[in-house]
């Protein structure tokens, strides 16, 4: 049996520590000094991409609009109005869609048979639906155009887009060629009963008639009573937020963090005031509409949070209304969507907060 020679056991010594402590150091800077570059490095895309959305506004306001409706009864092209005429209607009902030849076809019958009732029963309600393809690749087009032949282009029309731009411009461009003293965006898929406008329309009519006093109290001519419904800003926005306990029952634990989350950094974001912002049942006065969707940017899932801020720092008076509202399948939130929203939270703080948009008033 051999042995192997004894050696005793070799601590690194004081000698060893210094010569390694150059590589760790060194090591260390540089591994600060990529996290710099990378932290620079996005702070300067979200940068550019911010200023870029800004310069596209601004584009955008300044452009002559060359938008039409068709009549396909007609064959003619109808030109749009501006929401910077005068209204020639009570009512716009706005419905953008995308990919909705099921589900719009049931939203727009409720709609129409709710309308057409009570303009019968009231001559001085007069309305429009107002639908807005946003770029579909399925039929949709062509259901919203069979609901024109049967109601004529006065009271329905469609605005093709050509291409999918987003929910958010989807609504900026029916807002801005609509003809309505009251303009109310209503989801395709109908999960939003639209006799609750009644309860909107009722909202907006107290805080028009408030501040219509108020601006009385504050005329040289207290008699002064001139001003139209369409020109006092106000908005009032449908609310799920008292259906939230039954939202959390059902669920899944994992949709409840997100959306907690999210509500936290929208919190963050507009502040205070609206506890459910994301509703697809808003309604406006006019002159809001005007201010409000002349400024928005967002052109898919904030641009309702960004609608809270410009109300905040346009000093427009809004107001949030329980609705009835039902799950309809075929929803096109994911979880991935939760991430563009973040996104696009993050731009409104860089934008707005930075100065880099503008609020024109």
């Amino acid at each position: 049996m051999s042995w192997l020679p004894w050696r005793p056991l070799l601590l690194p010594t004081v000698a060893d520590h210094n010569h390694l402590l150059p590589f760790s150091l060194g090591l260390s800077l540089l591994i600060s000094s990529l996290a710099v570059v990378l932290a620079l490095g996005a702070a300067a895309f979200f940068l550019e991409f911010v200023r870029k959305i800004g310069c596209q506004h601004s584009l955008e306001r300044s452009a002559a609009s060359d938008a039409f409706f068709e009549d396909p009864s007609s064959l003619k092209k109808v030109p749009c109005p501006t929401i910077f005429d005068p209204a020639e209607k009570y009512l716009s009902l706005i419905v953008p869609a995308y990919n909705e030849e099921h589900r719009l076809p049931i939203a727009l019958d409720e709609a129409m048979e709710y309308l057409q009732r009570r303009s019968a029963a009231d001559n001085t309600f007069t309305y429009e639906v107002l639908i807005v393809d946003d770029g579909s690749k399925d039929r949709t087009s062509k259901v919203a155009f069979n609901f024109v032949r049967k109601y004529k282009i006065d009271n329905v029309r469609v605005m093709l887009l050509g291409r999918n731009h987003g929910k958010g411009e989807a609504i900026r461009k029916g807002m801005l060629h609509s003809r309505g003293e009251l303009l109310l965006m209503l989801d395709a898929d109908g999960a939003t009963k639209v006799t609750d406008l009644e309860k909107l329309e009722t909202q907006i009519l107290a805080l028009a008639e408030k501040k219509k006093k108020e601006r009385n109290s504050h005329a040289i001519s207290p008699d002064d009573s001139s001003h139209k419904l369409s020109d006092i800003e106000v908005a009032v926005f449908g609310s799920r937020a008292h259906l939230e306990k039954q939202a959390l029952a059902t669920r899944k634990w994992y949709r409840n963090f997100l959306m907690k989350g999210f509500h936290l950094v929208v919190l963050l974001t507009a502040g205070s005031g609206i506890r459910d912002t994301q509703c697809g049942f808003k309604m406006f006065t006019r002159a809001a509409a005007r201010k409000l969707f002349t400024n928005i940017r967002l052109k898919r899932w904030c641009f309702d949070v960004e609608i809270v801020y410009l109300c905040k720092h346009l000093n427009i008076p809004m107001m949030e209304v329980s609705v009835n509202w039902c799950e309809i399948p075929g929803s096109k939130v994911r979880l991935t969507s939760i991430i563009h929203m973040l996104f696009e939270l993050l731009l409104i703080r860089l934008g707005y907060g930075l100065g880099i948009w503008k609020i024109y008033t």
